[in-house]
């Protein structure tokens, strides 16, 4: 099932279930995809540019939380971290750190990096393989680390 039937799919359940955030997120991320879709002249999305587009409202949720959070503003992180429980359902499962740092060394190692001036051209290999299943910002991190 594409992830626009999943949720098509899960909005009419939301809408039955009178759950006004879900829905409200759900909402949100078909409007961005069909957004995508139009920017990108296409009817439909594949399933990597959906994906992009997933991560894309993942990541600005992420930097919103991080802000409010800096501001204290208790009622608006309660409300980002219910939404962001909602795009994690969406979202394909998350590499554990050891996979993450394995496939880090493997990408180092083929690309012949040994050192930090040669960082864009390891994460431009490295973040295809990791699209959506890790953080970019961890990624960075490790990355740095082994190459330092």
């Amino acid at each position: 099932m594409s992830l626009l039937e999943n949720l098509n799919q899960d909005m009419k359940q939301a809408m039955r279930n009178k759950e006004k955030q879900k829905l409200s997120v759900i909402r949100m991320v078909k409007a961005s995809l069909q957004n995508e879709a139009i920017k990108l002249g296409k009817d439909v999305l594949n399933e990597e540019e959906e994906l992009t587009v997933l991560a894309r409202e993942l990541k600005q949720r992420k930097d919103s939380l991080q802000e409010f959070k800096e501001a204290g503003r208790d009622d608006l992180v309660d409300n980002l971290n219910a939404e962001l429980d909602v795009l994690q359902v969406y979202m394909p499962e998350q590499l554990t750190s050891e996979e993450l740092e394995r496939i880090v060394l493997e990408t180092i190692q083929s690309v012949n990096a040994t050192s930090k001036k040669e960082m864009g051209k390891v994460m431009g290999a490295l973040m295809p393989k990791v699209k959506g299943k890790a953080d970019g910002t961890e990624v960075n991190k490790l990355v740095q680390k082994h190459l330092s």
